[in-house]
């Protein structure tokens, strides 16, 4: 597995913020951790779909400061403004044998910021399961 091609895919599509993308980059039994859920999300969709979200909620504002690579992941560090509040935080992210996203997480501060986050994100959570008819 090439960590540097699978962030590198990873950076084009979150700086194109087209959750199109998104399917393509995740493996079928990948897990997302949100500071903002207190249990993992588990399967593809549900892992595409927090991220569409944190793309909408995020913003054109996200913008990736510094990066750590490992052998098989990455920690990114992250800057944004959610709501009038400036945030920071990290996306790490793990790959599997094949390239595809197996495990995501997010840590956010400060407070004032991951309320914003937790705010903005339900909201378009809510708002995404509505335009989805279910």
């Amino acid at each position: 597995m090439d960590t540097t091609a699978a962030l590198a895919r990873w950076h084009a599509v979150a700086e194109a913020g087209d959750p199109a993308g998104l399917p393509d980059l995740v493996a079928a039994d990948a897990v997302f951790r949100s500071p903002a859920v207190h249990t993992p999300q588990e399967g593809r969709d549900k892992v595409v779909a927090y991220l569409a979200a944190a793309f909408a909620v995020l913003g054109p504002g996200l913008a990736y400061r510094r990066e750590w690579l490992g052998e098989d992941s990455a920690v990114l560090e992250f800057t944004t403004e959610v709501g009038g509040k400036q945030v920071q935080g990290v996306d790490m992210i793990t790959w599997d044998a094949t390239g595809l996203i197996s495990d995501f997480t997010v840590m956010v501060r400060p407070l004032q910021g991951l309320h914003a986050v937790i705010e903005a994100m339900g909201a378009e959570l809510q708002r995404m399961l509505e335009a989805s008819g279910r």
